[in-house]
């Protein structure tokens, strides 16, 4: 199927978290077909060069832009941050991609649950160092990319880095349930600024996502493959939350499909939200940086 040109993220700034592969790339090449200046971001330089390349060719948008960081890191969230503010002066769109699950329970080198670091918590502090600049480009979005696994998950406040009994399956639960939270919390306390926060399931998508894993999330995956769709398809609720004008007032909402759905009972617990959300402050080093 051919990706056609049209012009209605023209003058927008997107950027893109894990932008190099899979949902995050093709989210990428579908907003830069429709004209935005799209900054990817990824831990690999070489890949960024590579991937930033290959768009300008594939969608003849000469705008596209790139800024490596390993988002496990909160220090290196903190100069993304930084270095975006000193090349930009608008954000019209922050699309939240990256993720991970991993087989075996490491840290990030800031000490926490490597999952929760990446998926949440490097999120949650790019977000909040960027908000200023999001809200004066209102009307502007926030997208968060989460997983229909939030159903599975739980916060577990007496033990929020899984020390005891992690499974790949239970990080990767909780921490795309925190996306939802996330979404939900921030939705509220960003109101009447004009910016926009919304989640989504992009769908169980054909990628390279769980490949190191093993045992029953391996099998689970390999069983799953003939149902998958293409990380192409995957992206299309990403793409239309970034740029269709039917959501442009729409926030606090979970998506799969292009369609508002209900997430999970325990991701509309606001006492769960605003208790975690503090969580996140301290984690990140953010303290009342959210705050209104």
């Amino acid at each position: 199927m051919t990706t056609t040109y049209n012009d209605s993220m023209i003058g927008k700034i997107v950027m893109i978290t894990g932008a190099t592969g899979g949902i995050g790339r093709e989210t990428a090449k579908g907003l830069a077909y429709m004209g935005a200046t799209v900054v990817l971001v990824s831990r690999s330089t070489e890949k960024l060069i590579r991937v930033a390349s290959e768009l300008k060719s594939e969608t003849r948008n000469d705008h596209i832009d790139y800024l490596p960081c390993d988002l496990t890191s909160m220090e290196n969230v903190r100069k993304l941050a930084s270095d975006f503010k000193e090349r930009y002066d608008r954000l019209d769109v922050l699309i939240n991609n990256a993720g991970e699950i991993i087989n075996e329970r490491r840290t990030s080198v800031d000490g926490y649950e490597y999952t929760l670091a990446l998926d949440h918590l490097s999120h949650f502090l790019l977000t909040a160092l960027l908000q200023d600049i999001i809200k004066r480009s209102a009307p502007s979005k926030i997208i968060n990319v989460s997983s229909m696994a939030h159903i599975l998950g739980h916060i577990n406040f007496d033990d929020i880095m899984i020390e005891k009994g992690y499974t790949p399956g239970k990080a990767y639960g909780q921490a795309k349930l925190a996306n939802i939270l996330f979404t939900y919390e921030l939705a509220r306390r960003l109101s009447k600024t004009g910016v926009t926060v919304n989640c989504l399931h992009p769908g169980m998508v054909r990628t390279n996502f769980g490949k190191d894993t093993t045992g029953a999330w391996k099998l689970f995956l390999l069983l799953s493959k003939p149902f998958m769709i293409s990380a192409r398809k995957g992206a299309q609720t990403s793409i239309y939350l970034a740029s269709s004008p039917d959501v442009v007032s729409v926030t606090g909402k979970y998506f799969a499909k292009k369609k508002e759905k209900k997430s999970s009972k325990e991701s509309y617990d606001e006492n769960v939200a605003k208790r975690f959300w503090e969580i996140s402050e301290k984690l990140t080093g953010m303290g009342q940086t959210h705050q209104e």
